[in-house]
């Protein structure tokens, strides 16, 4: 059981502090039998957790929507960041947090009184491939059926990781979500192309997960002068891009050079990629060395 966990420094769980195989939450949780619950992944660079104030509040706003009470202070989930922290090595990382509605009768309808599970881990965070920052990922694109609220970080991710394992199937990195021929995200990323040299991403509403690190590169490229819209755009627009790149908390800023059966422009990472790729390393160096929190 222990070697499951090889990569888990220590984990939470309402209150405690304890090796991972030792962590137990109730088969009778919300969030076992419903997936009733929220959940966050911050990475963790040099020790400092990155654009933290920011996942906080999406995750507070998130426990809000749905109606789980906010169980921590902001301080309180710094105090367990920081313990759990206190074991791990130097090595990056990423902390996962969840908060599921609580233990309770099964029934649909909300409990009108609940305690909340609180569970958090910490685990080394794998860096990103350095093949594919210089050759680009390989992305396919699928049908996007999940619910009308992907705005929500639920921990119901079936939908997702039955979309994200076709894509694995296919030999693909990541799937680029489809919907009524409009494009919204990937399966655990946003999706960012560059069309009639203008980068598009599309904006935000229920049906895209308002991304931290999407935001954060829209912030760098506007500083930077790169011209970016939050705009829709179709599967057919994307097909003619010159550039294609996702995003997400552990993986950054990626490339994709095919999708499906064919090339994105000349399958190479383009100029554009280049120069945000540059931006965020900057700023993220700066960010852990406590020379800047926030862009501008």
């Amino acid at each position: 059981m222990k070697e499951l966990f090889s990569d888990v420094v220590y984990a939470y769980v309402n209150g405690d502090f304890v090796a991972p195989e030792a962590a137990k939450i109730s088969p009778f949780d919300r969030g076992m039998v419903f997936g009733d619950g929220i959940y966050e992944v911050v990475p963790v660079y040099g020790g400092r957790a990155f654009r933290w104030e920011e996942h906080l509040e999406r995750l507070n706003r998130n426990l809000e929507i749905v109606g789980i009470r906010v169980p921590m202070s902001n301080e309180q989930w710094t105090g367990v960041f920081d313990r759990l922290m206190s074991r791990a090595a130097d090595a990056n990382h990423y902390l996962y947090l969840q908060v599921t509605r609580g233990v309770a009768p099964r029934n649909h309808v909300f409990p009108d009184a609940i305690e909340p599970t609180v569970f958090a881990f910490v685990q080394k965070l794998a860096p990103v491939s350095s093949d594919l920052l210089e050759v680009g990922a390989r992305a396919v694109t699928v049908t996007d059926f999940r619910w009308h609220r992907c705005d929500i970080k639920t921990t119901s991710l079936i939908a997702n990781a039955w979309l994200r394992q076709q894509a694995k199937e296919q030999g693909a990195v990541e799937a680029l979500l489809v919907r009524d021929g409009v494009v919204t995200e990937g399966a655990a990323t946003n999706v960012f192309a560059v069309i009639d040299g203008v980068v598009r991403t599309a904006p935000q509403g229920p049906q895209i997960l308002p991304g931290i690190t999407r935001d954060l590169v829209i912030e760098l490229m506007l500083q930077a002068g790169i011209r970016c819209e939050e705009r829709t755009f179709t599967k057919a627009e994307m097909a003619q891009a010159t550039e294609v790149w996702i995003t997400s908390s552990t993986n950054e800023v990626m490339p994709v050079t095919r999708i499906d059966n064919a090339k994105v422009s000349d399958a190479r990472p383009g100029p554009v990629f280049q120069r945000v790729h540059e931006l965020f390393q900057q700023f993220k160096a700066e960010y852990c060395t406590d020379a800047r929190r926030d862009v501008g």
